[in-house]
C-alpha cells in the first residue's frame, strides 16, 4: 500500500487548531503517515515542539524543525538566533532539521534599505546553517528570487546532511546545482498551474530520487481547476484540456468553497506528479518515502 510523508507544513498555524483532530483522521485516511513542521520564529518554536509531543504515538507522526524564516525577522536580532541554538540543542532528539530557513529576494527588493534587509537576511542564514553544520542536521530551505544567493552559502557549508530546497521552482541548471550538493526537491502545489512550464518541464528530466513532496499548508494553494478536479469528472491533470466555460466553472467551485490548504491535499500533489512522471504511481510513492528515510532518518 502507498504510504505519503508531507515535507512541508505548517500544522501549528492556528487556521488548524480546531478542525486539528478530524484533519488528522482524514490524512490518515489518505495514507498520509508523516507530516514534517517546520518552525517560522522564535514565537512558535515551542507550538511546533509542543505540536508533535502531543500527537506521539498517534496513527499519523508529526516530526518539527527549529528556524527563523527570512519574513520574520523585522524586530529579530542575536538574542534570537542564540534562543534558537538553545532550543536546538534542548531538542536535539526530537527535531530532525533546522527550517525553515533561507533567502528571499523579494521582500529584499521591496525592503526600504535593500543592502541592509539583505545583510540581516544573509546574517541569520549564515548563523542557522552553521548552527545545521554543528548539530548534524538537514536544512529546509525557503527560496524566492534567490538561487544565486543561497547556492554561494550551501556551497561553503557542504552539509553532510544537506536538505530540502522547499517549493522548488526553477531551471534543470539550477536544480542540478543542489542536487551536486546532496539536496532534493520540494515537489509542491506549483505543478498544479499549467503555467508552470519551467519547473515542470525540469521535474520531468530529474532523477526520481532527488524528489519528495510537500503542502506548505496553509499557504500555497493549488491552481482552482485541480482543486475542481471531482466537479468535472476529469483526472487530475487535465486543467489545460479544460474547455474555456469548465474552467471558469471549476473556478467559480473552487473560489465559493475553497478551504485554506491542508495536507489532504497531498494526494493531489501526488496525482499531478504521477501524470508527469514516466514511472507508476507505486514507483513514485515508494521513492517519494525513500528519498524522506535517506533525508532525516538515516
Amino acid at each position: 500500500m502507498m504510504q505519503f510523508t508531507d515535507s512541508h507544513c505548517h500544522l501549528d498555524d492556528s487556521v488548524f487548531s480546531e478542525q486539528l483532530p478530524a484533519l488528522l483522521a482524514q490524512c490518515a485516511k489518505l495514507a498520509i503517515k508523516r507530516i514534517i513542521v517546520p518552525a517560522i520564529a522564535p514565537d512558535n518554536f515551542d507550538k511546533v515542539l509542543n505540536l508533535a509531543q502531543y500527537h506521539h504515538n498517534k496513527p499519523i507522526k508529526i516530526y518539527p524543525c527549529l528556524g527563523i524564516h527570512p519574513w520574520f525577522l523585522h524586530e529579530l536580532n542575536d538574542t534570537h538566533l542564540e534562543l534558537l541554538s538553545e532550543k536546538v540543542t534542548q531538542a536535539k532528539n526530537n527535531i530532525i532539521a533546522i527550517g525553515e530557513i533561507g533567502l528571499d529576494g523579494a521582500i529584499i527588493k521591496r525592503s526600504d534599505d535593500p543592502a541592509a534587509e539583505l545583510a540581516k537576511q544573509q546574517h541569520f542564514f549564515d548563523f542557522q546553517l552553521n548552527l545545521a553544520k554543528q548539530q548534524n542536521l538537514p536544512v529546509i530551505v525557503h527560496h524566492r528570487q534567490s538561487h544565486d544567493k543561497i547556492m554561494p552559502f550551501l556551497k561553503r557549508y557542504q552539509l553532510n546532511r544537506a536538505g530540502i530546497i522547499h517549493g522548488f521552482t526553477g531551471s534543470y541548471q539550477q536544480a542540478k546545482g543542489y542536487l551536486d550538493l546532496g539536496f532534493k526537491l520540494g515537489v509542491g502545489s506549483t505543478i498544479t498551474y499549467s503555467r508552470a512550464k519551467k519547473t515542470i518541464n525540469t521535474l520531468k528530466r530529474l532523477p526520481l530520487d532527488c524528489l519528495v513532496l510537500e503542502t506548505d499548508s496553509p499557504s500555497m494553494p493549488l491552481s482552482s481547476e485541480v482543486m475542481a478536479a471531482d466537479e468535472t469528472g476529469k483526472d487530475v491533470l487535465t486543467n489545460s484540456e479544460l474547455t474555456e466555460q469548465e474552467k471558469h466553472r471549476v473556478s467559480a467551485h473552487a473560489e465559493a468553497n475553497a478551504p485554506a490548504n491542508s495536507p489532504v491535499n497531498l494526494s493531489k500533489i501526488f496525482a499531478v506528479l504521477s501524470t508527469i512522471r514516466v514511472e507508476s504511481a507505486e514507483e513514485i510513492a515508494r521513492q517519494l518515502e525513500v528519498n524522506i528515510e535517506r533525508i532525516f532518518f538515516d
